[in-house]
C-alpha cells in the first residue's frame, strides 16, 4: 500500500473536502422543498444558557467529545444564524488547525445530524443542521432553544406596560438561565466572543429586571437571579449595587451591608480601586433606610426613578406535611440508608435533588415519605410542600402539573389571579421563588416523570421526595434522584407494628394468633393496618377471631394473602382491599429493607 506525501496528500485531502461539500449541496437541494421544523413528540430541545445540552422528550442526548460539543455550542450561541466554517475551525484548533480540519468539521456535523434526527435517510440534510456556502446553520426557534425563548420573554417584559407583569416575565426568562453560557467547556473555548456576548446579554437583563422590580416592590422574585449574576460577575458594580438595594428592600439589611463590604474589599484587593458612585449611592441608601429605584440607563423617566418601593409582603412559610403516623414501626435500614445518601452528597459537595420511593400498592410509600419529611424538616426551614398527585386514583383523574404548580405557588404567596397560565411560565416562577431557599417538597402518588418534572426544584438547597408504584427511570437518570425501592417488611417488623398498635400485653398473650395474622396478611402494611384497626375497634374480640376471618376469606390471592371479604366491611366503599390486591398482580415488588407499618391517608401507604 502506497502512502500519500507532499502534493499528493494535499490533492487527496482537497478531493475529500470537495466531495463532502458536493454531497451536502445535493442533499440540501433534494430536501429543500417542504422542509419544516419538527413539532412532534420527537422534537429536540437545546440548551445553551448553562451546560450545552440536547433532549428528545425525556432522553438526554450524548453530544460526544469536546470538539463535537464545541461545534454544537457555537451553533446554539448564534441562535439560528450561520456560523462560518473558518470560525468553527479556528475555535476548535485555536488558530493551528491540521490539514484535515475542514473534513473533521464535516464529520462532526454529520454525527450531530444523525444524533438529532436518527431516522434521517442517508444523504438527507434534515430539518436542523443546514449547510450554507459560508458555513452551517442550526435551525431553531423559541420552542426548541432556551436562548430564543429567553429573548422572547425579555422582549415581552420590556414591552409590558404594567410593572407587575414585566417582573413576572423577567422572572420566567431568568429561570431559564442555569449558569454561564456553555459552562462545562474548557476555559479557552468559552472565551469565544459568542459565549461572552450571551453572558453579557443575560447580565443586562438581570439589571433591567432588578430596576423594574425595585420600582414595583416585587424584589423577592428577582433576588435569586441577582445573586446568580453577581456571583458570576463579582466585580460588576452595577449588578452589586442592585443586589444591595434589593436585599435592603426585602428587609435583609444585614445581608445587604455584608454584600457591600465584601464587594468593597474585592475591589480594593484585586483592582486597587474604591467603589463606584453608583455602588456608594446604594450603600448610602442602605444606611439611611432609603431604597428608591435606581435610575435605569435605558428607558426610565426621572419620575420613575424617584418612585419609592412599596411594602413587600414576606412569603409565607408553608408547613403542609400530613401528620406523622404515631404507630410507625420498622424501616430502620432504609431510613439509615437515606441519611447516609444525604451525608455522602453533602461531603462531596453534590446537591441531593430527589428521593424516589417506589413499590407495590399498600407497601408503605406514603407513610415512609411522610416519616422522612418530618425527620428532615428541620434541615429545610423555609417550609415543606405536600401534594397528592392522584397518579393511580380510581376515583379522581390524575393531577396535572399546572394544577400542582398553581397550588404550590399559592402556598408560596403568589396570588392566583397574578399567576401565569402556561406550564413553563408557572414552572419558571416556581423555581425562581425556590432558588436560594431550603424547601422540602413531597410529591406523593406520582404516575410518571412528566407529571413531576416541572415540580422538581431547579437549584441546590431544596429536596423532593417522590412516591410512585412504578420505578420512574426518568426521575433517576434525568432528575438525578436516589432510588429507594420498598419490599415487604420482615415478620419481626410486622410484629413490632402490632405491638405498638394493640399493646404488648394483648400481643404477648396471643402469640399464635399474631403469627397467623402476620402470615395471612402477607406482611403487606395496608393489610396489617386494616387488621390491626379492626382488632383495635374490637378490644374484647380474641385475635384468633381476626385471624380466622382472614383465613376464611374467599380470595385466592397468595401475595398479598386473602383479607378481602372481611376488610371490605371495614373500609369505606369503594376503597376495599380487593382494589389493592388486584393491582398488586400487575406491580412487581422491588427489594428493600424494612417498612413503615401504618397506613397513609386515603389508603395509600
Amino acid at each position: 500500500m502506497s502512502t500519500l506525501t507532499g502534493d499528493s496528500a494535499f490533492l487527496h485531502e482537497l478531493e475529500l473536502n470537495v466531495r463532502a461539500e458536493l454531497n451536502e449541496a445535493w442533499a440540501e437541494e433534494a430536501d429543500s422543498r417542504g422542509r419544516v421544523m419538527i413539532q412532534s413528540s420527537s422534537a429536540v430541545r437545546f440548551t445553551i444558557l448553562g451546560p450545552v445540552g440536547a433532549r428528545r422528550g425525556d432522553i438526554e442526548l450524548d453530544l460526544g467529545g469536546r470538539q463535537q460539543r464545541l461545534v454544537l455550542a457555537l451553533l446554539l450561541a448564534h441562535a439560528g444564524s450561520v456560523v462560518g466554517l473558518t470560525d468553527l475551525v479556528d475555535t476548535i484548533w485555536n488558530q493551528e488547525p491540521p490539514t484535515s480540519a475542514v473534513n473533521v468539521v464535516h464529520r462532526y456535523i454529520g454525527t450531530l445530524r444523525r444524533l438529532i434526527e436518527p431516522d434521517l435517510p442517508v444523504r438527507a440534510v434534515g430539518n436542523y443542521l443546514i449547510r450554507h456556502a459560508a458555513g452551517y446553520q442550526l435551525r431553531v426557534d423559541e420552542d426548541s432553544l432556551d436562548l430564543l425563548h429567553f429573548r422572547c420573554l425579555v422582549a415581552q417584559a420590556r414591552q409590558a406596560t404594567e410593572p407587575g407583569r414585566a417582573v413576572r416575565l423577567y422572572t420566567e426568562a431568568l429561570a431559564l438561565w442555569r449558569g454561564s453560557c456553555a459552562v462545562g467547556l474548557d476555559p479557552d473555548s468559552r472565551a469565544h466572543p459568542a459565549f461572552a456576548a450571551v453572558d453579557a446579554e443575560c447580565s443586562q437583563v438581570v439589571r433591567d429586571a432588578a430596576d423594574t422590580a425595585l420600582r414595583s416592590g416585587q424584589v423577592p422574585l428577582v433576588i435569586p437571579a441577582l445573586r446568580q449574576a453577581a456571583g458570576h460577575n463579582p466585580l460588576d458594580e452595577a449588578l452589586q449595587a442592585r443586589l444591595v438595594l434589593a436585599l435592603a428592600a426585602d428587609g435583609r439589611q444585614a445581608e445587604a451591608l455584608e454584600t457591600f463590604q465584601e464587594v468593597r474589599r474585592r475591589l480594593g484587593d484585586e483592582l486597587g480601586i474604591d467603589p463606584s458612585p453608583e455602588l456608594l449611592d446604594a450603600y448610602d441608601r442602605l444606611l439611611h433606610q432609603r431604597t428608591p429605584a435606581l435610575r435605569s440607563p435605558l428607558a426610565h423617566t426621572a419620575a420613575d426613578s424617584m418612585e419609592a418601593i412599596g411594602p413587600v409582603s414576606p412569603a409565607p412559610t408553608p408547613a403542609q406535611l400530613p401528620p406523622d403516623q404515631p404507630f410507625f414501626a420498622g424501616r430502620t435500614d432504609i431510613l439509615a440508608r437515606t441519611q447516609a445518601l444525604l451525608e455522602q452528597d453533602r461531603r462531596q459537595g453534590r446537591a441531593t435533588v430527589a428521593l424516589a420511593i417506589d413499590g407495590m400498592p399498600g407497601i408503605g410509600k406514603t407513610t415512609l415519605a411522610i416519616r422522612l419529611g418530618h425527620r428532615l424538616a428541620a434541615a429545610y426551614p423555609d417550609g415543606q410542600l405536600y401534594v397528592d398527585l392522584r397518579g393511580f386514583s380510581a376515583q379522581d383523574r390524575a393531577m396535572s402539573p399546572v394544577e400542582a404548580l398553581r397550588g404550590f405557588l399559592s402556598s408560596l404567596g403568589v396570588p392566583q389571579e397574578t399567576a401565569p397560565a402556561e406550564l413553563h411560565a408557572l414552572a419558571g416562577l416556581y423555581r425562581s421563588i425556590l432558588a436560594g431557599r431550603r424547601v422540602l417538597i413531597v410529591l406523593d402518588n406520582c404516575r410518571d416523570f412528566e407529571q413531576v418534572r416541572h415540580l422538581l426544584p431547579g437549584t441546590p438547597g431544596c429536596l423532593a421526595i417522590v412516591t410512585s408504584r412504578n420505578r420512574i427511570t426518568g426521575l433517576i437518570t434525568t432528575g438525578g434522584a436516589h432510588p429507594l425501592p420498598l419490599d415487604l417488611p420482615p415478620p419481626d417488623e410486622a410484629r413490632e407494628y402490632l405491638v405498638r398498635r394493640l399493646g404488648a400485653e394483648r400481643i404477648t398473650a396471643q402469640p399464635t394468633a399474631v403469627d397467623q395474622i402476620i402470615a395471612r396478611s402477607g406482611r403487606l402494611p395496608l393489610a396489617l393496618a386494616v387488621a390491626a384497626a379492626r382488632a383495635a375497634a374490637l378490644p374484647d374480640t380474641p385475635l384468633a377471631e381476626i385471624a380466622k376471618e382472614l383465613a376464611t376469606s374467599r380470595s385466592t390471592e397468595t401475595n398479598p394473602p386473602a383479607v378481602i371479604s372481611w376488610s371490605s366491611r371495614t373500609l369505606s366503599p369503594p376503597t376495599t382491599l380487593s382494589t389493592w390486591v388486584g393491582r398488586t398482580r400487575r406491580v412487581r415488588a422491588t427489594p428493600s429493607a424494612g417498612c413503615g407499618m401504618t397506613t397513609g391517608s386515603g389508603g395509600r401507604v
